[in-house]
C-alpha cells in the first residue's frame, strides 16, 4: 500500500528540506503519492469532499511541513479544521474515517534540538509541541506515531546536512 504525503509549506520554491525531500518521494511513485496543498490549493480554498477522498483511500498517512512558530503552516490547520469533520472523522454516525490508519507528522526544524529540551532555550521538546496534533488524530481514532523531526537547518544548510535527511526520512516512512 502506498504512503501519501502531505505536503504544506508556503514558500516550497524557497525550501531546502522540504523540496529535497519531496523531489526523493516523487522519485518511487510505486511507494509514495505527494499531495502540496499550497500547490493544490494557491487560494486556500480546500475541496472538502476530494481531500476526505484521499484520506480514506491509504492506510499511511505523513503530514510533512516545516516548524513554523511552534506550530505547521496555517493551510495545514485549515486542512484539519475543515477536512476532519464531524460525521466524517468523528461523532457517533462518522464512521470514525481516518480510524486506524497509520499516521504520523515529518517536521524540519530550523533551530537544534538541543534548544528543544527542558533546560533548552524553547524549555519544551517538539514532541509536546505537537501534542495537539496527538490528541486529534487520538480523538479521531488514527494510530498516531511519534514524528520524524530533522533539526538545524538554520545553521547547517550545507549539501551535506540536508542529503544526511533523505535516507532516514525514507526509512521513517518505510517503518511506519
Amino acid at each position: 500500500m502506498k504512503t501519501l504525503v502531505i505536503v504544506t509549506h508556503p514558500t516550497m520554491d524557497e525550501s531546502l528540506i522540504n523540496k529535497r525531500w519531496v523531489e526523493e518521494l516523487n522519485k518511487f511513485p510505486e511507494k509514495y503519492v505527494v499531495h502540496e496543498l499550497y500547490k493544490a490549493y494557491p487560494d486556500e480554498i480546500l475541496d472538502i469532499k476530494k481531500e476526505q477522498e484521499l484520506v480514506e483511500a491509504y492506510d499511511k498517512i505523513i503530514f510533512q511541513f516545516p516548524f513554523y512558530w511552534f506550530g505547521s503552516p496555517s493551510l495545514l490547520k485549515k486542512w484539519f479544521d475543515e477536512v476532519l469533520l464531524h460525521g466524517w472523522a468523528y461523532g457517533s454516525k462518522s464512521g470514525y474515517k481516518v480510524s486506524g490508519k497509520k499516521v504520523a507528522l515529518a517536521i524540519s526544524a530550523g533551530v537544534d534540538d538541543k534548544d528543544f529540551r527542558a533546560d533548552g532555550k524553547y524549555r519544551h521538546t517538539v514532541i509536546e509541541f505537537t501534542r495537539p496534533f496527538e490528541l486529534s488524530f487520538e480523538y479521531i481514532r488514527a494510530d498516531y506515531h511519534k514524528p520524524f523531526v530533522y533539526y538545524g537547518l538554520e545553521h547547517n544548510v550545507y549539501k551535506e546536512w540536508i542529503e544526511r535527511s533523505v535516507p532516514m526520512y525514507l526509512e521513517f516512512i518505510d517503518n511506519l
